[in-house]
């Protein structure tokens, strides 16, 4: 398993951290994987998050600056089983206690901004020795079958509100798949689950669970 957990920085007023006070930045597209105090919002306690996360022995992978301004992402794994869930709730707890010391809070709502900005999931990347040997590709069509099959089971599960929440963010918009509508695809970030690019010319691999 590798997780890609995405979060949203608001100081205590509840407005993003580092959007002006009185109003909006401008339209998303130069903030994602962004440089520039201009572009970017929130370095420094991402740097010490990752830090605090290596110090820890959590297996972070990497993190990056998301498409909404205040908006990050960090990504745990690879992990056996029950262990990526351990590694994910560690590194969350981290992320909230490093923001502490900042004066910031840590949203991982799904939608914290209404209108046209990106929303804030958890995709889950997996994979099982089958998929990942030979001919995977079969492997992978019959996991996306069964997925397909217990599509509103799984939205129920996702977030806490029993799938309520995560309705604000699955809209067919901004990166996501529609709500109700299961759809798979190769390298498209709006299909429920995506099939990596090089998966799909490997034809083996893991998946890419886009709705969490």
């Amino acid at each position: 398993f590798g997780m890609e957990q995405e979060y949203t920085f608001l100081p205590p007023d509840g407005h993003p951290f580092g959007w002006p006070k009185l109003g909006y930045p401008g339209p998303q597209g130069p903030y994602y994987c962004g440089v520039g105090a201009d572009k970017v919002h929130g370095r420094a306690i991402v740097e010490a998050h990752y830090r605090a996360c290596l110090y820890a022995g959590v297996k972070i992978a990497g993190t990056n600056a998301e498409v909404m301004p205040a908006q990050w992402e960090f990504q745990v794994g690879p992990c056996e089983g029950i262990e990526m869930g351990d590694h994910l709730w560690m590194a969350r707890f981290l992320l909230h206690r490093v923001a502490e010391d900042f004066g910031v809070v840590v949203s991982l709502d799904p939608k914290p901004m209404a209108g046209d900005w990106n929303g804030a999931g958890a995709h889950c990347n997996f994979s099982t020795q089958a998929m990942r040997d030979g001919n995977g590709i079969v492997d992978i069509k019959e996991a996306v079958k069964k997925f397909a099959k217990r599509h509103d089971k799984h939205i129920f599960a996702y977030d806490p509100n029993q799938g309520k929440d995560n309705a604000r963010r699955l809209t067919g918009l901004h990166e996501t798949s529609s709500l109700g509508d299961f759809s798979s695809s190769v390298a498209n970030r709006g299909a429920s689950i995506r099939i990596p690019r090089h998966c799909g010319e490997d034809r083996k691999g893991y998946i890419e669970d886009r709705r969490p």
